[in-house]
């Protein structure tokens, strides 16, 4: 799980603002709350089309389709959708969650894994939580601070947290029931995902795949928060006993002396339900190093890698698998959104699972037994010529395979074709919505690579990968880099009409019987389209960037459409020059409720004057900047930005205050801003280390100062 045509992470500077938020409205309406706030059941659950006006799941049903029977704002009166009320966030860093929405009462997280509570109807505040996470552990946070969504059942709100607690909150009051640490805190795991609950068990997974974990989802008991089983998704320590028969045949596929280095694996976000089967479908992340020859120096698919899963829901048993990306080379994880759902194909039908993962192949699966039904490829694909129906394995470019001294240029780039961002299934039109990412990568070994106690363990290039600076040669990368929401017909595996976008990165998607199809954008609209057609009916501005999913629901007889706004995630912090062209100036984070014409409106954004650059001078040696890039571009980049140009979430360090005094390393060394999440590299980096990335940030400051114009012939 990782991203971009860029680099790797490390220096982190964020500020933990105090849990509180504040509302606005013009409505004095009020929800009107169950007697018992989160009465969610397995029933409710199963049967929440009855209930259409709630949003009790992550993907509002347990098939994660995303898709609302609602209808009362629909193609005919949309433009007349408008601001209710919003709710003013204490943090300004990416917000992905999605909306809970039981009874009147709206349950939903922010960065940093804090949860509020509010009144449906009116954004009043009603209760907050915050775990308080150390600052500090988000070094070990490959794509931001950011996190998902909670899980609701009998009075509990159920949130995972940054640092890999997972924590039963009253719903009544947000106070802590249980509290259970899921992962062993020597390792640098987190946790973003939404947990999910299936018959009394909430499910979670971690991240932490470019780290060096190990991957596994677990259940726990809702009551108490005792684990009930855990399924790892790649084998252990092979000296040590196998802790099921299929981890052992697993093994297999793995090759070379006692893995040391191999890892990955997590289960960092999807997760799905079929109730009358009663199996658990999850996706597994990429393998670590990326680099397959450093992972598995002999080849081999590296199962689970890659793959989609079932288990029993009771036991965690395995039932089936299905690997989308053999061996995987690329950070092609599989953790994207599934959905489930029931089709005809070829005059029968069939109960399938639809999955869109990173490799750019869109997948249908039979979801009792996971045989292929069909599979193409959804955006440009350059590592695969197709996928062998026969065999299930795609039909693999040797040339995609990089080496030592051997670079690939393949496509997808590590942020896939399509990410987290959730895409959506309308059973009305059959079409699926799909947010995709249109980005490649050059891919080369890291003839030097060591294992590092801080940051990213991936045994690839990021210098080679890095923005090119001749003006030229940038421009025409920076042309490539772009997105689309694409209408996908799941059954003649086409695309039936898109939306074309200028960042790769944009909102993940709801769909309603409305005929309305809704997403928010990079530059920061909330937009709706004509389900059947893609045609454009509506805008909202929401002065920030989008990179969540919209939701609906009803509160006092009401439809509404509600979406958290804040710019942020891996490709904002990491992809330099093509996240700062891609998003809003400035970052203001909310959470946003639009109904039929109402009256609210948010204050005019402040004046924004962009910083200028003064630098020292770039007075070192050629050798002493080049160093300090191959420092910068696997520990820094990740969080400043691609080559030294952030992406407009965290500090750009060309800017910085420190590069001409003592200060620097001051804060690189000795953590002086560990509590605003910048901890010491000092077990990775020396004095003369941190002097050349301060050297490389210096030159490539000036690099960037504006040119004197040309004097006229």
């Amino acid at each position: 799980m990782v991203r971009k045509l860029i680099s790797i992470l490390a220096i982190t500077l964020v500020l933990v603002g105090a849990a509180g938020c504040r509302s606005k409205s013009n409505s004095a309406a009020t929800a009107q709350e169950s007697a018992t706030p989160a009465n969610v059941d397995a029933s409710r659950l199963i049967n929440a089309d009855q209930q259409p006006g709630n949003w009790m799941s992550y993907g509002r049903t347990y098939s994660e389709q995303r898709f609302s029977p609602l209808k009362q704002i629909n193609d005919q009166n949309v433009g007349q959708l408008a601001l209710a009320w919003y709710v003013d966030l204490d943090t300004r860093r990416g917000q992905e969650g999605t909306p809970i929405v039981v009874d009147g009462v709206m349950y939903f997280t922010t960065a940093w894994s804090k949860v509020f509570a509010v009144k449906a109807a009116t954004g009043e505040k009603l209760w907050s939580y915050d775990p308080k996470v150390p600052p500090e552990w988000a070094v070990n946070a490959c794509c931001d601070v950011v996190n998902r969504g909670v899980a609701v059942w009998e009075g509990k709100v159920f949130v995972g947290t940054l640092d890999g607690r997972l924590v039963a909150l009253d719903a009544a009051s947000g106070r802590p029931v249980w509290e259970i640490l899921t992962i062993d805190a020597h390792f640098p795991y987190t946790i973003t995902g939404a947990p999910r609950v299936v018959k009394g068990k909430v499910l979670i997974g971690n991240g932490g795949a470019e780290y060096g974990v190990r991957g596994y989802i677990s259940a726990y008991d809702a009551a108490s928060g005792k684990m009930v089983w855990r399924f790892y998704t790649i084998p252990g320590d092979p000296s040590q006993p196998y802790e099921s028969p299929v981890l052992e045949k697993a093994a297999k596929t793995w090759t070379g002396p006692p893995r040391k280095l191999a890892s990955g694996g997590t289960v960092w976000d999807s997760v799905s339900y079929d109730p009358d089967l009663d199996l658990v479908y999850f996706g597994v992340g990429n393998g670590t190093p990326w680099d397959r020859h450093a992972r598995s120096p002999q080849g081999g698919d590296n199962l689970f890698l890659s793959s989609v899963v079932a288990l029993k829901a009771d036991t965690g048993e395995y039932v089936w698998h299905y690997q989308e990306t053999p061996g995987d080379a690329w950070d092609f994880d599989s953790a994207e959104s599934i959905v489930l759902a029931d089709l005809t194909i070829n005059q029968s039908p069939r109960k399938v699972l639809l999955h869109a993962p990173k490799n750019g192949f869109f997948y249908v699966l039979d979801r009792a037994t996971g045989e292929l039904i069909s599979a193409k490829p959804y955006t440009a694909v350059s590592w695969a010529t197709g996928i062998d129906l026969k065999t299930g394995r795609p039909n693999e470019n040797p040339q995609a395979r990089y080496e030592v001294g051997k670079g690939a240029p393949v496509a997808p780039g590590p942020p896939g074709g399509h990410s987290w961002h959730s895409m959506s299934f309308s059973p009305h039109t059959r079409l699926v919505y799909l947010p995709v990412q249109e980005t490649g990568f050059l891919y080369k070994s890291d003839e030097h690579f060591q294992k590092k106690a801080i940051g990213y363990n991936v045994g690839i290039d990021f210098v080679a990968g890095g923005m090119p600076q001749q003006p030229e040669v940038k421009k025409a990368i920076l042309g490539t880099i772009k997105g689309h929401l694409s209408a996908w017909d799941p059954i003649q595996q086409r695309e039936i009409w898109r939306v074309d976008r200028q960042s790769p990165v944009n909102g993940g998607l709801l769909s309603t019987a409305g005929n309305l199809v809704f997403q928010g954008t990079a530059q920061g609209n909330l937009e709706a389209y004509r389900a059947d057609n893609g045609q454009k009916l509506w805008s909202a501005d929401a002065q920030s960037g989008i990179v969540a999913a919209p939701i609906t629901y009803t509160a006092n007889g009401e439809q509404y459409v509600a979406v958290l706004a804040g710019w942020g995630g891996v490709f904002p912090l990491a992809a330099g020059e093509a996240a700062l062209s891609s998003g809003r100036a400035q970052n203001v984070s909310r959470l946003l409720a639009f109904k039929l014409n109402s009256k609210a409106s948010l204050p005019s954004l402040p004046p924004f004057t962009p910083p200028q650059l003064n630098p020292p001078k770039s007075i070192a040696t050629a050798a002493t900047i080049h160093r300090g890039e191959t420092l910068f571009q696997p520990l820094c980049s990740p969080c400043h930005g691609d080559v030294a140009v952030g992406g407009g979430v965290l500090p750009d360090l060309r800017y910085s205050g420190s590069l001409d005094n003592d200060q620097w390393f001051e804060i690189v060394l000795k953590g002086q801003l560990k509590q605003a999440g910048m901890v010491s590299f000092d077990k990775d980096l020396s004095h003369d280390d941190a002097a050349a990335i301060r050297a490389y940030v210096v030159f490539r400051a000036n690099q960037s100062l504006p040119q004197p114009a040309s004097a006229p012939k």
